[in-house]
């Protein structure tokens, strides 16, 4: 099975100050077809305006990754964390039984830019924690780095779910290669520029799900690639 997605196929919303794209079902946006894909759940492009942000809001029972690709997102949550994520961290705050935060863009000029992911958790109910960590460019340059992983191998921040997430960057002559498990799949979302992915054309905002035994990511012009393997 291999299913390519445009980006333009995503829902939109445009709330002023918020505009975001969502890969699956989210929010007014509802699609039978695009409710999830294994236990990935939401994947949210985001662009909040200088100043904006989301107020103090609550979850329960969601691994939510945070990836920031342009601007800075302030974090404040009821666990008592408070940090600014930059391009190239990596933020993990598993709500577990129940957690308030609010992430803004305190800049007074220029748009954060960044992709908000939810992956539902293997066991609900858990204490809330949260995780932020760095991977620098040189780490994604032509492979694909592991930045989330149940066991938090390889230094990526722990999620609560058999799932892993890689990112990869890819230009020119660069190839990276995914072996996936069987009985596994995966989800590629191209965060930025282009690239071909198991023989399909992507751009910024597409999508390809997949069965198939790799997944092999080549011919990049500035992309920024992440990849789920999940069970």
């Amino acid at each position: 099975m291999r299913a390519r997605r445009a980006g333009s196929e995503r829902g939109y919303a445009d709330h002023g100050w918020l505009k975001s794209f969502h890969s699956f079902s989210f929010a007014d946006y509802h699609d039978p077809a695009h409710m999830g894909y294994g236990a990935l759940r939401v994947i949210n492009e985001d662009r909040v305006a200088p100043g904006s942000g989301f107020g103090t809001h609550g979850h329960r029972d969601m691994e939510i990754i945070s990836y920031v690709l342009e601007g800075a997102l302030a974090h404040q949550d009821s666990m008592g964390n408070g940090s600014t994520i930059v391009p190239g961290d990596v933020q993990r705050m598993s709500a577990g039984r129940g957690v308030m935060h609010s992430e803004y863009n305190h800049e007074p000029a220029g748009e954060t830019h960044f992709l908000q992911i939810w992956i539902e958790p293997g066991t609900r109910g858990i204490p809330p924690s949260y995780e932020q960590k760095h991977f620098a460019p040189e780490e994604k340059r032509g492979r694909l780095r592991l930045i989330a992983s149940p066991d938090g191998a390889d230094g990526s921040v722990t999620i609560h779910q058999d799932a892993r997430l890689y990112v990869a960057l890819v230009d020119g002559a660069e190839r990276v290669v995914h072996r996936v498990a069987p009985g596994r799949r995966a989800y590629v979302h191209l965060a930025r520029g282009a690239a071909v992915v198991n023989g399909d054309a992507l751009r910024a905002g597409d999508a390809l799900k997949t069965d198939d035994a790799e997944v092999v990511v080549e011919r990049g012009a500035g992309a920024e690639v992440l990849l789920f393997d999940l069970a």
